[in-house]
C-alpha cells in the first residue's frame, strides 16, 4: 500500500473565501473543482506528509495546516495588504525555520513557514 498524498478538507459553505485566500493571495492553482468542492494545489514535488503535534513548537498551538513558501516575506506582505494579521511571529526558530501563524478566513490556524 502506498500513501500518494494527504489533502486537509475544510467544510465551509464560502468556497469564494477559499478562492480569494489560498488561490490569489498564497498563489495556489485549482486542481479540481466540482462546485461542491475545491482542491487547492501548490508548485513543486512534495511527499505526503501527516504531523501529530503536543504543541506547535516554542510554545504555540498545534496549528490546523503548515504551508511552506518559497518567499515568506512576499506572503506575509500580501496577507498584510489583505488585512490579515499574523498571532505569532515573524519568526526564525532555532529548529532552521523563519515562520508566522495566521488565521485563515475560516479561523483556521496556519503556520506559514520557509526552511532557512
Amino acid at each position: 500500500m502506498t500513501v500518494r498524498r494527504v489533502v486537509a478538507n475544510i467544510a465551509t459553505e464560502q468556497l469564494d473565501l477559499a478562492r480569494a485566500f489560498y488561490g490569489d493571495l498564497l498563489g495556489m492553482s485549482i486542481g479540481m473543482d466540482h462546485g461542491w468542492i475545491i482542491t487547492f494545489v501548490g508548485e513543486g514535488q512534495s511527499s505526503p506528509q501527516l504531523s501529530f503535534a503536543v504543541e506547535g513548537g516554542s510554545g504555540t498551538p498545534v496549528p490546523d495546516l503548515s504551508i511552506e513558501v518559497d518567499d515568506l516575506e512576499s506572503v506575509l506582505a500580501r496577507l498584510g495588504q489583505a488585512g490579515y494579521r499574523p498571532e505569532y511571529g515573524p519568526t526564525t526558530e532555532p529548529w532552521g525555520v523563519r515562520r508566522f501563524f495566521v488565521r485563515d478566513p475560516f479561523g483556521r490556524l496556519l503556520n506559514i513557514l520557509s526552511h532557512l
